[in-house]
């Protein structure tokens, strides 16, 4: 098998009849798979494949077991050169999956790539989660081409050049099998947000490339399991984030990046609470606390990421912080931004 386009899926009965049929449709038979991997739902989703989907695989794991463990044991289960790791919330376009194949094909040495995200709701413009390509700040911020933090960009064809990016985005992200399990694959203990980019982050350091491939376009609702303002989004985005800089950061200026975020956290958890989303505020504390709390178990996977690391050093890293880009020079869209680029 060349390409298995795996969905992990969790009481997701709705977007599987809304989207399923349309990704049967767009796929290519040929040496093409569809799987879904069921989460533990307690809705009809299984049933819902059963009968009316024979054509796709089924993968069923007894508990939720969030994205990252999820799809881990579910990849587990699954041969073939090439994974798509596709949300259930995604409306794939014509011809989506074949400019990202050929790019692969032709470029061993790209070990991921995405599409184009743009939002479902309006086409017209980028989706918040990976919208052209994903970048990050000194400091852990993650931005893309076409959104910078709550900004999302029209698409008019500005970011239509394939090029290299520091994340793919887990709404669908096309990898090299051997590559995803060569590097551990997605960090279990994250459960869900910010895994995509701690194993982008993996591959990067390792000398892989990641690039965007705007040929190709998929629509993402966002936000299907969790709301954006959900605290326990917040705290797992929060939580995660200063994980994957302890694991990721070189010893040369890891302990400095994560004191200057002790300030720049606890800043935006009072911005939150000013703002009238004191659950979030708390959810920032929280995710404080349990950062401190695991740190330690994470030690054995900071050692063996520095260790396989043969750089330190991307271009698609900014090397500033882009709070004060954005919020006091108010320079809201990534060409404003990244221009030595």
């Amino acid at each position: 098998m060349t390409v298995s386009i795996v969905i992990l899926n969790w009481n997701g009965e709705g977007f599987l009849r809304k989207f399923l049929p349309i990704l049967v449709e767009r796929t290519p038979e040929t040496d093409t798979e569809i799987v879904v991997a069921d989460n533990g739902s307690t809705d009809n989703s299984v049933q819902l494949i059963k009968n009316e989907f024979p054509t796709v695989r089924i993968i069923q794991l007894d508990k939720n077991y969030g994205f990252a463990g999820g799809y881990n044991l579910a990849l587990k289960q699954t041969d073939a050169e090439y994974y798509v790791i596709l949300n259930s919330d995604v409306e794939v376009t014509e011809n989506w999956l074949q400019p990202m194949l050929g790019y692969m094909n032709e470029h061993p040495e790209v070990a991921a790539c995405q599409p184009k995200i743009l939002s479902f709701d309006e086409p017209s413009k980028f989706e918040h989660a990976g919208a052209a390509g994903g970048f990050i700040d000194k400091y852990g911020y993650p931005f893309c081409r076409g959104r910078v933090f709550g900004v999302t960009e029209e698409d008019f064809g500005q970011y239509n050049d394939i090029r290299d990016i520091f994340w793919a985005t887990g709404a669908c992200l096309f990898i090299r099998s051997a590559v995803f399990h060569k590097v551990g694959g997605f960090d279990s203990e994250f459960f869900a947000h910010m895994e995509e980019i701690d194993l982008c982050w993996r591959l990067k350091s390792r000398g892989h490339r990641i690039v965007c491939i705007p040929q190709s376009a998929v629509l993402h609702v966002g936000g299907g399991t969790l709301h954006t303002e959900h605290p326990r989004k917040t705290y797992l985005n929060f939580r995660n984030n200063l994980l994957l800089l302890y694991k990721n950061l070189p010893n040369s200026n890891v302990k400095k990046i994560l004191r200057i975020r002790f300030f720049l956290d606890y800043t935006a958890a009072i911005q939150l609470f000013i703002n009238g989303y004191a659950k979030n505020a708390q959810s920032v504390f929280a995710a404080r606390r349990d950062f401190k709390k695991i740190l330690p178990s994470f030690k054995d996977k900071r050692d063996d990421n520095i260790r396989h690391a043969i750089t330190h050093q991307f271009a698609e890293m900014l090397n500033k912080s882009i709070i004060p880009e954005y919020y006091l020079k108010k320079k809201q869209t990534f060409n404003k931004i990244f221009n030595n680029l």
